[in-house]
This record gives C-alpha cells, structure tokens and sequence, in this order.
C-alpha cells in the first residue's frame, strides 16, 4: 500500500502541477472573456430559469430544476467541509480567495460544459437521453477525437470509486465514529443499503431525491453558518481581509499551523475548489444532458448556478467561520477542523450540526456520482452494463468505509486531475458553439422583448 500510495503521489504532483492550474484556471479565463463575463452578469435571470424549471420544459428525464440538483448532490459534499478545511490547513486562509477565483471563472466553464451536453446529447435505447463530455467530444469534435472521450469516460468510471464512492463512505464513517462512536464497517453497510435504495432506481429515483434533500440539506447548514457569523459581524472584515492578505504574501508559522507559501495556497485553493464545485472536472454535465429542455443556453444558465452555490456560498461560509474562530492555526485538518471551528462559535452542538450535515453531504454525493460512473460505464461497455455497474458501486461502499482516509484523498484529487483533462480540451475547441449559441439566444431574448414593448 505504501508503494502505490508514494506512486499515486508522484502521479498527483504531476497532474496538479502548473500545467493543470494553467489549464483550469486559463480556460475559464477564456470562456469567460469569449462570453463577455455572461455568467457574473446573468445570475439573476439564471435563478428566475432555475426556479421555472421545476415544471417539464422539453424533451429529456427529468426537469431543468432536478438535474440542477442532481448534479449538487454530487457537488455538495465533502469538499465543502473538508475540502476547505484541508485547504485552509495546507495553504493557509490565501486558499480561500483562489477557491473564490476559480468558483467566478469556473461559473463560465460549468455554462459552457451543459450547453454542449444538451447540443450533443443522444437519445438511448430506452428513449433517454445521454450526454456528457464524452459525447461532446464523439458528436461536437469527430470521430477522429472520439478516443479522448473514451479516456474520459475510462477515468470517470474509475474516479467515481474514489472521489464519488470510497471519499463519501469514508468521511461518513470517520465522523459518525468520532462523534457518535459508531463502527466504520456498521456504518459503511447502512449507507450501502440507503444509497442502493436510491441508486437502483435509476436517474429519474435519484433526481426526486436529489431535488427533495438538496434544497433542505444546504439551506440548513447555509442558515446555521450564517447564524454564526451574525454573532461575529465585527470579525467578518477582518477575516476577509486576512484572506486576501495571504493569498498574495506567504503565511507565517503560527499555534499548530506550520505556515504556507503563495504557490501552496494557489495551489491547494484551485484544486480544492474544483474538488468542491467540479467546474471543468466533466461531471456535472452529465447529469444536465438529461434536463427536460429544448435549449442548450437555458440550462447552462441554469447549470452555472451549480458552482455559485457550491463554493461563493456554502464554501464562503465554511472558511469564513473556520478564520474567524482561529481553529486553522491549532494544527488540525479536514472535518475535524470545520468541527472545531463551529464548536468554537456554538459551543456543545457546533461540531454535532458539521458531522451530521457532513455525513447527509457525503451521502447525496454517493448518489450523484453513482449517476456520472453509470452513465460512463454504459458510454464504454453499452447499456448492458449499467446494472452491474450499480450493484458494484454499492457493494464498494462498505470497502471505502474503512480505507486509510490520506490514500483515499490522495487518489480522488488524482483521479480529478485527469478527468479534467480531456474536458477542458474539448471546452477550448468547441468553445465557438458555445459563443455561437449564447449570441443567438441573447440575440432573439432582446428581440422578444423590443416586440413586446412595442
């Protein structure tokens, strides 16, 4: 285990090296400069669609409104607590502002990854429609580039055992054993038994699911994260400014916290925050290939709310209580950090309300990705294979419980990397469609609205 945990970490150096962060970082820029920063400007309209969505809109599974849910899910998760905190424990509190960069950029590249998923969608065998960057890649860039949507779909039938599968059960695990005391292995078999009762039911079970229990779950913990920065309103300025103070000089060695440099906190911010809002990871527009719609820029519109949500919100919230409580600096990490933090600010119940929201966080995570793994193995072996598939997931999940967390880490953020690849190659070159067909959708909505005020 050791050698193929060094291995994997040589990997992980590699592919989460300054290539990468150019890669994410310089795609967003160009998708959004290409749409003339759309995404930031269009936030409004884009709530008002997501909110229209909850009603059948055109062809597909399931609603605008549930896939949106479907792919928060899997997006809210274990990066929103751990992820930030791991974040801010090796890259110091500067790693919250390039969380916040690549969340305003990667608003653009998560509009550009579900407005090719809808134009390059195809209709399944049993009459639904399928779609994701394997198939933008297929039917957008030609049968000569169909191979690199393979290797997508290879690495994203892989990566959902780690980032959607062995991540989740084991965060679940770790925190109800700390908290509560309960064995890792009895808790690995119950969430196999929910999450099997929702996975087996397939993409239309999981996208009641997801637009019943996300709404709930993020609302609560986003009311509880606020509710203790109202009790430090005076600390909120300062801590912002401490921020954005260590983003751009190192952060010094201070209490448990063993300091960090500006590369580290760029670093450890980008992949963090990709980790938590998947933006240019591929995933998510794998569930928006299957929203009842007939246009491809309304659930884009739709989709970038995905990441705003995720990480300018419900992450904000996370490092903003972890500053201003002073936990980074006692020298813990992950769950057990964000824990600390709000047991600090709600003393007796703070690290409660962290390990029940991260557990029922990680859970609907397990069902969303269980979604992005299915619909990469039937790409890869057909339709044949999604039932297999789905009974192979689950029985993972009682395994994922009890691995070592640092391996199980380690090769979720590997595997990221390099489903990230192939997609953000195809975000670059097909990146005219999506200038093209958000001209014309902003063309003919100004149109409508000169001939009704006529």
């Amino acid at each position: 285990m050791e050698f193929i945990s060094e291995f994997i970490g040589q990997i992980n150096g590699i592919v989460w090296g300054v290539p990468m962060l150019i890669l994410i970082l310089g795609v967003g820029i160009y998708l959004t400069i290409g749409l003339k920063f759309m995404p930031i400007l269009n936030i409004v309209d884009a709530f008002k669609l997501m909110w229209n969505g909850r009603e059948s809109g055109g062809k597909g599974e399931i609603t605008p409104f549930q896939a949106l849910m479907t792919a928060m899910s899997a997006t809210v998760g274990t990066g929103n607590i751990a992820g930030v905190a791991t974040a801010v424990f090796i890259g110091g509190p500067g790693a919250l502002f390039w969380m916040w960069i690549t969340a305003l950029l990667g608003m653009a590249t998560k509009y550009a990854e579900a407005v090719l998923a809808v134009k390059y969608r195809e209709k399944s065998h049993d009459g639904s429609y399928v779609g994701g960057p394997m198939y933008y890649i297929k039917n957008g860039m030609g049968k000569k580039w169909a191979w690199l949507g393979t290797l997508f779909a290879g690495f994203g039938a892989v990566a959902c055992f780690g980032i959607g599968n062995a991540v989740q059960s084991n965060s679940i695990a770790q925190v109800l054993e700390s908290n509560f005391s309960y064995s890792p292995i009895v808790v690995g078999l119950i969430v196999m038994v929910l999450a099997g009762g929702v996975i087996l039911g397939g993409l239309k079970r999981v996208g009641k699911f997801a637009g019943t229990l996300v709404p709930i779950m993020a609302s609560a913990y986003i009311i509880a994260g606020v509710s203790i920065l109202l009790m430090h309103t005076n600390e909120i300025l300062p801590a912002f400014a401490t921020i954005i103070e260590h983003a751009f000089t190192p952060a010094s060695a201070q209490g448990g916290f063993a300091g960090a440099t500006i590369w580290m906190a760029m670093r450890f911010g980008v992949a963090r925050g990709v980790f938590s809002n998947e933006a240019g990871l591929g995933s998510a527009p794998i569930a928006h290939a299957s929203a009842q719609t007939n246009d491809p820029v309304c659930q884009g519109l739709v989709a970038m709310l995905g990441t705003f949500l995720d990480t300018l919100v419900i992450c904000t919230i996370t490092g903003l209580v972890i500053v201003i409580s002073g936990a980074w600096t006692e020298g813990i990490s992950g769950a057990a950090l964000t824990s600390s933090a709000f047991d600090m600010a709600l003393p007796g119940m703070g690290g409660y309300l962290v390990a029940i929201s991260l557990a029922v966080f990680a859970f609907t995570t397990i069902v969303g990705w269980s979604v992005y793994g299915e619909r990469c193995a039937q790409y890869l072996l057909g339709a044949k294979a999604v039932l297999p598939f789905r009974i192979i997931f689950i029985l993972a999940l009682p395994v994922g419980a009890v691995m070592d967390l640092n391996f199980v880490w380690l090769l979720g953020d590997t595997l990221n990397a390099m489903m990230a690849i192939p997609n953000l190659i195809a975000l670059a070159v097909l990146s005219p469609v999506v200038f093209a067909l958000t001209k014309s959708y902003f063309r003919e909505d100004d149109a409508a609205l000169e001939e009704s005020a006529a």
